[in-house]
């Protein structure tokens, strides 16, 4: 719905790839505040009451007849369309800057460029784009890089004529000769399973619909296990095997989960030996293992699920290696004999757990295991050797970074590999002999034009909270913009899910650098940043925390002088879009501007109705409001419920047809309630994308159209203008294509 927070291990093959303009001089005075001027007029939408029933008492809702599950309704799609015409026509005077922001930003972007090769089974494995095209396309080499190429699929091809398309979880067969994928063309995360067969380039004639995004294959190489959706909730409801050339009508159950507040995930274990399933909760986890070769696939359970104990798993020789919070608030790591493992009084304490550091997950090799850990509110990577135990933290120079393990499947490799990024640093792959301590430098994330890292410094501070807590911020600006309290403050946050905002690099975020722009991501409480606790202080009957939060990060960032009072501008999606539907309801005067992408913003009603997509995994995170208790405290935040008669910021929400995480109506309903409410003359866009789902428009440069569109209207309301990039960048894409 909100987030996905599947339980999940790195493990098994899934190949996954996933110009600066002058700064601007202190203006002789701050900009006027915009008001809407244009002779467009907003859409009016018809109030129709309507009872949401509750135990704990009824509500009216006026535009709840804005949901259409069937997305056919000539009614409401006209009012989406009406809206979203109403936004392009009060940013049509943005247009070019969203077309300079659009070329600006793919012209850093090296078209032709390719991902870093990684080893499995004999085979290289990588990803590449070609100059001017959307998709990548996913490609091999047998026994070296100097090889002939081995084409796995050109998504380029297969996304003809689709106006959304996605090709997710690819996996190779041990013996590399067949492949599986999962396809999208809607973007609601409702995949269907297709089968190639490697040798020959042909397709298998079988395919399985309404499935998650990831299969794995058994140890036969003719045997695969996928997740089938409920075609309601979308939850993953039961696991199948299928035989490559039957009849998936046929296929056998192995495993079917009855709790709807549980996730379901698969996996291959790093070394080949077990498939896992996992199963988890908010509050919950539980996994299952069967010998991958075991023509029965009988699976096990590795410990039971217990409420408030997480735990994932992976294997090593005889042991289990455990992540697990029993005992431990931030997790440690266990170990245990498999064939035991079931009696936790036999798990032996590997490594310890401390206050000060959160074990995230572990990637398990044959001499050492590398550990995902955030302390100090970033996010670090700790090697531990097997025969010794002896440990040592991977050090870094820079205030403020992210670095984390990344796609190593090779088993017995004594080379780690990982990715170090900061607000300055492109994200960087390198590789780090565990023996030697020798490290090297793959590749970093090409940045074409002019870039400079120099030219920027980044900080890593914290800011006071109400309630005494100090609340982590990274910011990052250009060296020449002054700390003087006249420049412009943008502003990011999420704070949910334990989903920790890092401060990476961002190719994007330059066009607001290099215009002046101050920018800070408030590591709010609801995240992992800080450890365990940090989480569980901003969710539930503790959500206020997140707000406050972001609020309270705000007036520090302004009284220290990063940016001006009245030019602060904000920006969250998703439970993100959660959050800046809550500052608008509660410091509406800190914010110039906000942009709501795919904002979570009518939780009651969504919480109440268990068909909604995702709903049930989700009362560990907001509550049950079936219960009075949760019931009154979410009702007391919930956006859409506290809109009111107040003076707004300029808002820009946008949102997609076909999401399956927060259902459009949502942000339909919201932006309707605003027009009536509210009593300034800003702005209020509403931007319906009516291809796509919760991530926006597919393809490699079609979503910089509508971070570009974001980005025109901030800067806009900042009065910051935008002019074409002067360093003589060519996006390679004809001005206005595919728009």
């Amino acid at each position: 719905m909100r987030h996905c927070s599947i339980a999940s291990v790195s493990l098994g093959l899934t190949i996954l790839l996933a110009a600066c303009a002058q700064v601007p001089s202190p203006r002789s005075e701050m900009p006027k505040e915009p008001t809407v001027t244009s002779t467009h007029q907003p859409p009016n939408a018809a109030i129709r009451p309507h009872v949401v029933n509750s135990p704990h008492g009824d509500r009216t809702d006026n535009y709840y007849w804005m949901r259409d599950d069937s997305r056919t309704s000539p009614e409401v799609l006209d009012h989406l369309k009406a809206e979203t015409a109403y936004a392009d026509a009060m940013l049509a005077h943005t247009r070019p800057a969203q077309e300079a922001l659009y070329s600006e930003i793919i012209g850093r972007i090296k078209q032709d460029d390719a991902s870093v090769p990684f080893k499995k089974n004999g085979y290289w494995y990588y990803s590449r784009f070609e100059a001017g095209k959307e998709y990548p396309i996913h490609a091999r080499r047998k026994g070296s890089m100097e090889a002939a190429e081995e084409i796995l699929l050109d998504t380029n091809q297969l996304a003809e004529g689709k106006a959304f398309y996605q090709a997710a979880g690819l996996a190779v067969s041990d013996d590399g000769r067949q492949l599986v994928y999962a396809e999208d063309t809607s973007g609601r995360r409702q995949y269907v399973l297709r089968f190639k067969n490697l040798e020959t380039g042909a397709y298998w004639s079988e395919t399985i619909a309404n499935v998650d995004s990831r299969a794995v294959w058994a140890a036969d190489n003719r045997t695969v296990l996928y997740i089938e959706k409920d075609p309601v909730t979308l939850l993953g409801k039961r696991v199948r095997r299928h035989l490559l050339g039957s009849d998936p009508g046929a296929d056998t159950l192995v495993y079917e989960e009855e709790d709807d507040s549980y996730y379901m995930g698969l996996a291959r274990g790093r070394n080949g030996r077990y498939v896992y399933i996992g199963l988890s909760s908010t509050v919950s986890t539980e996994w299952r293992y069967a010998d991958a070769a075991d023509p029965a696939l009988a699976f096990k359970v590795v410990y039971p699920r217990e409420r408030d104990h997480e735990y994932t798993v992976e294997d090593h020789d005889d042991e289990f290696v455990i992540v697990s919070n029993w005992n431990a608030r931030n997790f440690r790591v266990l170990r245990t004999a498999i064939a035991s493992a079931s009696d936790r009084a036999g798990w032996r304490e590997w490594l310890a757990h401390r206050d000060d550091a959160l074990v995230e997950d572990v990637e398990v090799f044959r001499d050492f295991v590398a550990i995902n850990e955030r302390s100090g509110g970033l996010r670090k990577i700790r090697i531990k050797q097997w025969q010794t135990g002896a440990e040592s933290l991977i050090s870094f120079d820079e205030p403020a970074y992210s670095a984390y393990v990344t796609s190593t499947p090779e088993y017995d490799s004594e080379l780690l590999r990982f990715v170090y990024t900061s607000l300055t640093t492109p994200a960087s792959t390198y590789d780090l002999n565990i023996r030697t301590g020798e490290r090297q430098l793959l590749k970093r994330e090409p940045v074409l034009g002019d870039f400079d890292p120099a030219r920027y410094t980044s900080e890593f501070v914290f800011a006071p909270g109400r309630d005494g807590t100090m609340i982590p911020v990274s910011i990052v600006y250009r060296k020449d913009v002054a700390r003087d309290g006249k420049a412009p403050l943008y502003i990011y946050g999420y704070g949910s899910y334990g989903a920790s905002m890092d401060p990476t690099f961002s190719v994007t975020r330059l066009s607001l650098l290099d215009r002046g722009v101050v920018y800070a991501i408030a590591h709010v409480r609801g995240g992992e940043e800080m450890g365990r606790a940090w989480y569980e202080n901003g969710r539930q009957l503790k959500k206020i925390n997140t707000f406050n939060d972001f609020i309270d990060v705000t007036d520090y960032l302004v009284a220290k002088g990063y940016g001006a009072r009245n030019r602060v501008v904000a920006q969250g999606g998703s439970a993100g879009g959660l959050l800046m539907g809550a500052i608008a309801n509660m410091a509406p005067d800190r914010y110039r501007a906000l942009v709501a992408n795919v904002p979570f913003v009518d939780v009651v009603t969504t919480m109440l109705d268990e068909s909604i997509p995702l709903t049930t995994n989700e009362f560990d995170e907001w509550g049950n409001p079936m219960q009075k208790a949760f019931y009154d405290y979410m009702l007391s935040y919930s956006p859409y419920d506290n809109v009111r008669a107040q003076d707004y910021p300029a808002m820009l929400v946008t949102t997609g047809l076909h999401d399956s995480q927060v259902q459009y109506f949502e942000p339909a309903k919201w932006v309707a309630k605003l027009r009536t409410v509210k009593t300034d003359q800003r702005p209020l866009l509403f931007h319906v994308n009516m291809e796509a789902g919760h991530g926006g428009k597919s393809g490699r440069f079609q979503r910089y159209r509508e971070l570009a569109m974001d980005y025109a209207f901030l800067l806009d309301q900042l009065d910051v203008e935008v002019k074409a990039a002067e360093s003589g960048l060519n996006s390679g894409f004809e001005v206005g294509h595919g728009h």
